[in-house]
């Protein structure tokens, strides 16, 4: 890569013109040429760098255009998602008559080039406003690109501390920025049901909405008495799946079942072991950990949920749907006689067998509507069911079983991309939780275990961090854990990197330089390669462990 082309995540290759003028220039006679296919990246283009320039970018071709088009032939090279951009100037005959031309193996290959353009152009390209007259400046290069995988994704958790929709928007800005493609949306969970059903309201009325709030981890004695929650209506729902779709982003939702229910179960008791507990007693959960409130196995809780993945379906278009199926604790199943009398019905042999139940009755009901099934590693207890994919997060393991069985996976493993967990092991990190992963940490992850075979390699759909928000109480503080350590991430996601004893972490360290001042740009509030900004760090009980408490794990 040249020196001046610090691009992340990596390119597949970059040449620079050797006829080529140095540089080239965006100034007010550049034009946008969007042949079709390529409007949503037109309409991206013209608000993000219109807005940083000042330019008009007017449509319309011409020797001084920024020229998009799908190819046959980068889709043949690249794929969908790939692209070539060459920046060599209207005097380079090879441009074909454009200051610049994007073209992608299909829509979502234009939108990644555009996204290079603007790392192209710097870190100013990244402003909500000029803050300088031209002129914008490119250096002549061709790239050439397309992603290792179809699946880089980011999960964010919006149950146990709630983002309103502006934040989950910016939010996928910033996917977009680093060329992550899936967004993984944790909307229920003990903590709070985040999205309006409207057959059932009290999901929201109730179960939205937390009595008190815990502020820290979970072995912290502080909390904040005043009433905690939120939810998005449908109509959020609608404009952030549109708002990804025009930025190529999937939106994967997740309700999780049969465990992680406490908030549906204070909204409607009857969901509940009601044979073992009192449900009616229960409210939304107001701390951290598992729960051992899960769903009763009845034909009137699969009617119940049915009626919210309908609801669901409506709003999202998504093949994929998460259905959680992790830390379910079957206590209470071992304790209620109907649960019990259930098992002996079913014929399904155990407590793992009846999650399976659950799993493979949603798998069928999914499936007969055009979509598939997506769960945490747990659902492999007591079977999968034949059409569901995992996503592995408890280690390797779950996910090379499913692999290797022929499902696919996403690898999510929370021991190299649980970006919740603390990036440095000093007291002054603001939440020390977890275990340590630094930016190389991260850098250094391997999606696809060795040893795998080449059959069940090709099963690893890709990749995913997850923010689980906890100890993220706002927007800044989710910045602070998720950046710098998602550019690495995205980075393993896209590019075509050696074995991670090979990487080049020197060079992406020197490429984060204008990265950071990307973040800088778009408002980040990311951990600064020195240490903890100043803003995020906790004095006390909040920012440390208690004493005598080994930092969670």
């Amino acid at each position: 890569m040249t020196d001046d082309v610090n691009l992340i995540p990596a390119p597949l290759t970059v040449e620079r013109g050797e006829s080529a003028p140095a540089r080239v220039a965006l100034d007010e006679r550049t034009t946008l040429d969007a042949g079709p296919g390529t409007g949503s990246t037109a309409r991206w283009l013209r608000a993000a760098l219109g807005a940083a320039t000042g330019l008009p970018l007017a449509d319309g071709p011409g020797p001084y255009a920024i020229r998009l088009r799908i190819s046959e032939e980068v889709a043949r090279e690249h794929g969908p998602e790939g692209y070539r951009l060459s920046t060599r100037g209207p005097a380079d005959g090879s441009a074909g008559g454009a200051a610049v031309v994007i073209e992608g193996g299909g829509p979502a290959g234009v939108f990644w080039g555009a996204q290079t353009l603007r790392q192209l152009l710097g870190p100013e390209a990244y402003r909500k406003a000029p803050v300088a007259d031209g002129p914008w400046e490119l250096p002549a290069v061709t790239v050439q690109d397309g992603p290792r995988f179809g699946w880089r994704g980011l999960l964010l958790d919006v149950s146990r501390h709630f983002l309103p929709k502006d934040d989950v928007l910016r939010q996928l800005d910033l996917l977009a920025a680093h060329k992550l493609n899936v967004f993984h949306f944790h909307l229920t969970d003990d903590q709070g049901w985040r999205i309006e059903i409207k057959r059932h309201p009290r999901l929201t009325e109730v179960g939205a909405w937390r009595a008190r709030t815990k502020w820290g981890h979970r072995a912290s004695p502080l909390w904040t008495e005043t009433p905690y929650g939120g939810f998005y209506t449908q109509d959020d729902i609608r404009e952030i799946v549109a708002y990804a779709a025009e930025r190529h982003i999937t939106v994967v939702p997740e309700i999780d079942l049969p465990g992680h229910a406490q908030a549906a179960i204070a909204a409607y008791p009857e969901l509940g072991n009601t044979d073992v507990v009192d449900t009616a007693s229960l409210t939304v959960w107001d701390t951290w950990g598992i729960n051992p409130n899960v769903l009763a196995p009845t034909e009137a809780v699969l009617r119940f949920y049915e009626g919210v993945f309908e609801e669901v379906l409506d709003l999202f278009p998504s093949t994929f749907v998460h259905v959680g199926g992790d830390e379910c604790p079957k206590d209470q199943w071992k304790a209620s006689p109907a649960a019990q009398a259930r098992i002996k019905e079913l014929g399904v042999g155990d407590e793992d067998g009846l999650q399976s139940w659950f799993i493979r009755h949603f798998d069928r009901w999914l499936a007969a509507r055009g979509r598939r099934l997506i769960g945490w590693d747990e659902i492999l207890e007591g079977g999968l069911a034949e059409g569901a994919a995992v996503s592995s997060w408890r280690g390797y393991a779950g996910g090379i079983a499913a692999a290797e069985a022929g499902h696919d996976v996403v690898m999510c493993p929370e021991q190299q991309v649980y970006l919740d967990h603390r990036q440095a092991p000093g007291e002054d990190e603001p939440m020390p939780i977890g275990y340590v992963r630094t930016l190389e940490d991260v850098y250094r992850f391997e999606p696809v275990p060795p040893g795998l075979s080449p059959e069940a390699a090709a099963h690893i759909l890709g990749t995913q961090a997850n923010v689980w928000t906890e100890v993220m109480e706002n927007r800044s503080r989710v910045d602070y854990q998720v950046f710098p350590r998602l550019a690495a991430f995205a980075e393993v996601a896209w590019s075509a990197l050696p074995a991670p004893e090979a990487r080049d972490y020197t060079g992406f360290a020197r490429r984060m330089d204008t990265h950071y001042r990307r973040l800088d740009a778009l408002g980040v509030d990311y951990r600064p390669p020195a240490g903890p900004h100043p803003r995020q760090r906790r004095p006390g009980v909040l920012g440390r462990p208690l004493e005598g408490t080994p930092p969670i794990v």
